[in-house]
Order: C-alpha cells, then structure tokens, then sequence
C-alpha cells in the first residue's frame, strides 16, 4: 500500500478524540492561540512524529486508552527522540531516570531504555493506567500527575477536601507548569480535531505502520546496521535513538526498528552474516603502569562496559594479561547521533559571543526576553533545553549568548539590562568566547575519566560546577564542560612553532589529543593550535598531526 493510499493518520487521530477539551477555559484558549499562530513550529512537529506516531496510536486503540495520549510527546518533547530537560528527564515521554528505572528501562553506558520508542511507549501508558486508576478514572487528574507526580496532586485534592472545595484539575492548587501543561495537551487535541477552525494544517502522515522491530540475536555495530538496511546513520538513530554508542547493548536488548520499507533486505542480509562479523574487537596486552581507567580512556570505553566485556568482578589487572576491547568498526564521528557525537554538536551549536545568565523577573516570558536582546524564542529554548510553550519562573536562571559589545547587556543576577562594566559573564578579558555545554553523567563515570576526556582537570571540573573535593556523580547528573580555552599568548604558537623541528604524527585507534600530548610532552592547546583542530576535534585512525616537541 502506497502513502497516497494510506489515508491520513491525523484524520483518524482527529475522529478518535473523546476527552472534553474544555476550550472555553481561559488557559486553554491562550494555548490554542500560541499553537495557531505557529505552523512552522508544528510542522516540525509532525515530521518528528511521522516515524512513531501509528505505532502509538496501535497501541493505545489495542489498551481502549485515550487518543488524546499520543499528543502528549508534542507537549513533552516535542517528538524530539533527543529531548533532554534540566531535571534529566529524556526521550519523546520524558522519563527522569528513578521513573524510567521504576518501569523496566534499562540505563547503562551503551542503552537509554527512556529513549527506545517502543519500551518507552510501553512503560509511559502503563504509567499513564495506573495514574488513571489512582485518580478514580479522571484523566486530566493522571495527566497532571504524569506532569508533576502523583504526591503532588494528591496533596492538592486533600486541600481542596479540608476546605471544602471543588476536587477537579480546574479547582485545585497545582505547580504553574502543571497548570499550563493539561491546557497545552487539550489544546493540541483541539487543534487535530478541528484545526480549519483555527487556521492551522497538518502534514499528512499515512495511516500505515512506519517501522517493524527485528531481533538481531545479539551485539551489533550501528554502522553495520546502517549499512545493511541502507539507511544513512541519522536515519538509523531516528528509529533507535536509545542506543547511546556506536553498537548495540552486548547483553540486549537486541531489537531494532528498521523501516518497513527496508526491512526486507536487512533481514535477508543479517542471516547471511556471520554472528563473528557483527562487532569488532581488539586484543590489547596490559602495559606496566596502567589501570582499567587508563586503557578504558584509551578506548573511549566506559569502565563497566570493558569489564563486562572481559568477565572482570574487580577492577585490578595484571601486566602481561590481555583484554578484549570492542572497538567500532567507523571513525567516532561516523556515529552521528551518538552521544558522544550528539555531546560534541551541541558545543558546536553553543551560541558565539559572550554568555550571560539571566534571571527570569515576574511576568516574563520567552517572547518578551527574547524581543529584548534581539534573540529567537527557538534559540532561546535550544540553550536551555526547554519547550517554547514552557512557562518561566521568577528566580528562573536562562542562558543567553550576546555578541561581544552588545549594548543590552544581561547582568548575572538580575533580569535587568545593565552597562557592560556592570555585567559578569563567563568569559574573561584576553581569551577568546568560551563554548561551554552539558555533559550527562553515564553509569560508571568518574570525574577523573570525564576530565581526560575533555582534556580538562578535576579540580576544574569541581570548579565549573560548584562540586565539593569528594563529590560523588550519579547517572543522569549534568555538568558543565568547559572545553580548552584559548588565551591570545597562544596566538603566535604556530609561527613561533615553525622555526622549531617538525614531527608528522599517525593517529592511532584510541588516541586522544590528551595521551597524544603527554606521550610527547606538550599540551591539548598546542595541538589544537598547531593543526587549526576545533576545541572537541575528534580524531580517526590514519589522521596526521604536526607536532613541534621542542616547543613543549
């Protein structure tokens, strides 16, 4: 069946909508308005959703749910597969870990269960039949819940209780978020249902399945699998975005979305694969002086992963003995949306200029700052991982990139425009615009491993987060990454380098520009410098580096 002949899912999706809308309410009108008025915003919207959005609508029609449920990912995330909030929350149904954790998916170093489109549909519904038993059937009571905790609105209703008010979601005292979330999500509702009444259309989506899940039986490299089902890597992510690395979970799941269109061939192609060419893998000897820290950093592997790859319980090894690595069959770069890759497009996007933090004042809103310092309401929320229908708190911090010399300057403690003089920012006179990101804390990090990463300290790393000598990392936990800073004495490295002996370095698999540095006794800046590399380059096997050790 073609897609011309598929029919239209939002038209279906329209016809099955049940829930009173209640648009009469004054929140739910201002909804409506914003949404309105902003096509281009849900036709993003609905590209992102074209992948997902049958099989949500299967499965809600197979548990007799709602419909009204599979727009919630477009108040939530946005459809984004990616979606990350400050709070940590992730994925197209926005679990916080403890939640994803309480609903079977899985988190680990290789796999984000809160990601995969098909558990987490499967864990959010659940979540979403067990809040609407608890609240005696009143899904606008659940959806509240799923927004801000079922603790939360239960206080509320014993309030209203104790003073005699009314026990509906219009009637009880709710976080402000909450209060404009059930609106965003009857809004939305309201617009599928009769969106030529309020001036908006919906890119068609055909009411036919997108994807089929196939079990690979084991471990596989992504790259491989994009290679044998045709698609690009961006493509393959889209579809698995729970995959964190460049292979598959070694100890599962072992499913993959596989567009139907290309699952054919993937299937015919992957039994035709020897289970040994599916992952790559390195013998490394252990050298004296080295700890399962080092040949992990070496690796860009996390700690546990290289344990479980090897059978170890403990952390100690011995010179002389051998590990098996598994090592990705492309270059780190090759895996686009990866979360390494992912890590090192969003320092890429970082605004330029100066940063500022600004804070949210009493009836402010995106639009207004924004129309204030010259900014995008979407720039706006890409820098602070935020929805553009997110309500702001007075004490709400924002960060905001100003061009160097900007008149309207932000001040770091209050939402007030103030002379430059005035105003601190986080970078420093004599360097250039410091780039900085959010790092997500995976299991079995440790600062120590994230520093060398970066090619950073610990003590730095303490210092950009406001973390005490000792701290402890949980999953999850986000912190600030400042990449090398470049100060202008290092402006004339290169020419100064020039006049000094030259070596032509190869990059080696699990190099970085931190155990290149140290083998050779200079530092990640020079590097950097010497061969016009960006802050988070990251290198591939077969790169050449100039290098000048004399000027170490």
């Amino acid at each position: 069946m073609g897609d011309a002949d598929a029919g239209d899912l939002w038209l279906r999706l329209g016809a099955g909508l049940k829930l009173n809308r209640h648009i009469q309410q004054r929140s739910v009108k201002d909804k409506l308005a914003w949404y309105g008025r902003n096509q281009e915003y849900m036709d993003r919207v609905s590209d992102r959703a074209r992948p997902y959005l049958y099989f949500i609508v299967e499965e809600l029609k197979r548990r007799d749910m709602p419909m009204e449920l599979a727009l919630l990912p477009i108040v939530e995330s946005a459809y984004h597969p990616f979606a990350h909030s400050p709070s940590s929350a992730s994925g197209i149904w926005q679990f916080i870990p403890s939640t994803g954790i309480r609903y079977g998916l899985k988190q680990n170093w290789w796999y984000d269960g809160r990601r995969d489109i098909t558990a987490a549909t499967h864990a959010a519904l659940d979540y979403l039949e067990k809040l609407n038993q608890e609240f005696n059937g009143d899904w606008l009571l659940a959806l509240a819940a799923y927004n801000t905790g079922e603790k939360n609105v239960a206080r509320a209703i014993q309030r209203n209780k104790q003073m005699g008010k009314k026990l509906d979601f219009w009637s009880l005292s709710l976080p402000r978020e909450t209060r404009g979330y059930v609106p965003s999500l009857l809004a939305v509702a309201e617009l599928v249902a009769n969106s030529g009444q309020h001036g908006l259309s919906w890119k068609p989506i055909p009411d036919k399945p997108y994807f089929v899940q196939i079990d690979t039986g084991g471990q596989m490299d992504l790259a491989l699998v994009a290679e044998l089902s045709e698609q690009s890597m961006d493509e393959m992510y889209t579809l698995n975005p729970a995959y964190n690395r460049w292979a598959t979970d070694p100890e599962g799941p072992h499913s993959l979305l596989i567009p139907v269109k290309k699952s054919g061939i993937f299937i015919s192609r992957l039994a035709k694969l020897p289970k040994t060419d599916r992952i790559s893998w390195t013998r490394h000897v252990i050298q004296r002086g080295e700890s399962l820290g080092t040949i992990a950093q070496q690796y860009h592997i996390n700690i546990d992963a290289l344990k479980q790859a090897n059978g170890l319980r403990g952390n100690l090894v011995h010179t002389g003995n051998s590990l098996l690595i598994p090592t990705a069959r492309q270059p780190g770069k090759y895996y686009s949306l990866s979360a390494d890759a992912r890590l090192y497009q969003g320092l890429q996007r970082a605004g330029t200029g100066e940063k500022y933090v600004y804070t949210v004042q009493r009836g402010d809103n995106l639009w207004d700052i924004g129309q204030r310092y010259g900014l995008g309401v979407e720039r706006l929320c890409a820098w602070n991982g935020i929805q553009p229908t997110k309500l702001l708190s007075p004490g709400q911090k924002l960060t905001l990139w100003l061009a160097t010399g900007q008149d309207n300057k932000v001040a770091a403690n209050t939402g007030k425009p103030q002379s430059a003089s005035n105003v601190q920012t986080r970078t420093e006179l004599g360097t250039k615009p410091v780039t900085l990101a959010m790092y997500t804390v995976e299991i079995g990090d440790s600062l120590w491993l994230i520093a060398k990463r970066f090619g950073t300290t610990v003590t730095q790393l303490l210092n950009w987060n406001n973390l005490a000598h000792g701290s402890m990392l949980k999953p999850g936990q986000q912190l600030n990454i400042q990449p090398v800073v470049y100060h202008q004495a290092d402006a004339g490295a290169t020419a100064k380098a020039a006049k000094n002996s030259t070596l032509n370095y190869t990059v080696k698999r699990g190099d970085t520009l931190w155990l290149i540095s140290k083998r050779f006794g200079t530092t990640i800046t020079q590097i950097i410098q010497w061969n016009n590399l960006s802050n988070t380059h990251l290198l591939h096997p077969g790169q050449t580096l100039v290098l000048y050790p004399n000027e170490a």
